[in-house]
């Protein structure tokens, strides 16, 4: 293996990551996120599976005009409109794929597919001849290849490659491989199939058994040199290989590896956040690399190491994943010049239309606590995207609660409606504060909703921390994620209820 070869990052967030139960994104959320995996610097983004659903194809086919570097590819099934569909997504893409996939392990072909090898066979071939008659850069992947026989697979592999396939993806699709095994795999696939040195060998992991990112590592010293996998591991079941952990683990360990990727580092904290964001689904404190305690020490033997060496118990430089060592503090009294400095560090730019507007939010929320740090920052910008990537029709305006152990609950809710222009009220009484204040503001928008999630999370710690409300709301066939977030965890419930609410009458 020759020093620094590169390791092509495939994205699929925005696919099998969007996959994961609870999630769904709207039009203008698969964008940002599209635009910020182009910051990020990632080879290929998969942008979804365009035959799924009309959203689905419409999302792909406004990310395939709009953003110009990556390779944006579409999935497909071995199903001819499957086909058509993805190739009728992508086909203003700058750099367009194919990535087409049919089952290949006998325990799928018989009881999902319900045929038979030869079947398969012919379908994967005929589907990637078809799929090279629109499209140069075509990837194939036999799914759960890594409970194949190798024998079928070396025919399945040798077939689509001579059919056109320029990536050949290796899943393991239910996280089954140990390391050690997987590795083995990827050599005997590229020690047997003729052509292999023609093509790009990828793989794409499931986090089953936690083993993704290390079967993913293993299939690079196995001659893999395109990895597959979602930002915070989000993807089916238990997710997929967690990008940035083998992002970082192949920039740490280069001198083992002797790969390198053209990742921008810098922008891996900032992507992280912005998907758990919008996803609502929240990063776990000792998540790896990006996780709030990754790079805290509570331990006083290590506290004294760090403070001698930062060597001594850090691997890693926090700054090389875009946080931030600023500890400027921020408060009431801070004037534009430090929010806007501390902003820069965080890696926002705003333009002075948008510092006015952040500013006067940063002054209401300095007004409740006595400092501003960093994840109050970040919180108070996601507001403002949120604001942003959604046409809000309605917003809100007050809430007052009336409330204690021996008074049934009481809310009144004061929300604009901007496309009249008009304040209504509404007084709704509940089991509790926040079921007092979801009828109440069900009075005020006629949507039938199902609430089928409701958590709070505190941003910082303190007493004063912000609270960050989470809602999950279902409506006929559409799933949405609401979020909210203020120092009053009522008030943020209330936002995130008609921050959802918002993003239902979009859809």
């Amino acid at each position: 293996m020759s020093e620094n070869e590169k390791i092509l990052i495939f994205d699929t967030t925005l696919r099998d990551g969007e996959q994961s139960a609870g999630i769904g994104l709207t039009k203008s959320e698969k964008i940002e996120i599209a635009h910020q995996l182009k910051a990020l610097n990632v080879d290929i983004i998969e942008a979804g599976f365009p035959a799924s659903s009309p959203g689905d194809f419409e999302s792909v086919a406004q990310i395939a005009k709009e953003i110009k570097g990556p390779t944006i590819a579409a999935l497909a099934r071995c199903i001819p409109s499957d086909i058509e569909a993805a190739w009728g997504a992508i086909k203003n893409a700058e750099s367009p794929r194919i990535h087409v996939f049919i089952n290949s392990s006998d325990i799928q072909i018989i009881n999902q597919l319900k045929k038979n090898r030869e079947d398969v066979l012919n379908m994967a071939v005929y589907c990637v001849e078809q799929a090279k008659k629109y499209c140069d850069d075509i990837e194939f992947s036999p799914m759960d290849a890594s409970r194949t026989d190798m024998d079928f697979l070396y025919q399945l592999i040798e077939a689509t490659v001579k059919a056109g396939a320029t990536t050949i993806n290796i899943p393991d699709t239910v996280g089954y491989t140990m390391p050690w095994e997987f590795k083995k795999r990827i050599e005997d696939v590229i020690n047997n199939v003729p052509n292999m040195d023609k093509v790009i060998t990828s793989v794409h992991c499931h986090n089953d058994l936690g083993l993704a990112v290390s079967n993913s590592l293993a299939a690079i010293t196995a001659g893999a040199r395109q990895i597959e996998g979602c930002i915070n591991g989000l993807g089916e079941r238990a997710g997929n290989a967690a990008l940035e952990e083998v992002i970082m683990a192949i920039d740490t360990r280069e001198d083992l590896l002797n790969v390198s990727t053209g990742i921008n580092t810098k922008q891996i904290y900032k992507t992280s956040r912005l998907v758990s964001d919008i996803t609502g689904f929240p990063v776990q404190p000792n998540k790896a690399i990006v996780g709030a305690n990754a790079f805290r020490h509570a331990s006083g033997i290590h506290q004294d190491g760090v403070l001698k060496a930062k060597s001594t118990f850090e691997i890693m430089d926090p700054e090389s994943i875009g946080l931030s060592g600023n500890s400027l503090v921020l408060s009431k009294l801070s004037g534009r010049a430090g929010l806007k400095s501390r902003l820069e560090d965080l890696g926002y730019e705003l333009t002075k239309e948008e510092l006015d507007k952040t500013f006067e939010e940063f002054k209401k929320l300095a007004d409740k606590k006595k400092e501003v740090i960093n994840q109050d920052l970040e919180i108070l910008m996601s507001d403002q995207k949120r604001s942003e990537r959604s046409e809000n029709k309605y917003e809100l305006i007050s809430v007052e609660i009336e409330s204690g152990s021996e008074k049934q609950p009481t809310a009144n809710i004061k929300i604009k409606n901007n496309s009249s222009n008009k304040i209504e009220s509404s007084t709704s009484s509940g089991t509790g504060p926040v079921d007092a204040i979801y009828k109440a503001i069900d009075n005020l928008i006629d949507i039938k909703v199902t609430l089928n999630e409701w958590r709070i999370e505190a941003v910082t710690e303190g007493i004063d921390a912000i609270g960050d409300a989470i809602v999950r709301l279902e409506s006929d066939d559409s799933n949405v994620i609401g979020r909210g977030s203020d120092t009053d965890i009522l008030v943020s419930s209330a936002k995130a209820y008609i921050d959802g609410l918002n993003k239902l009458i979009i859809n």
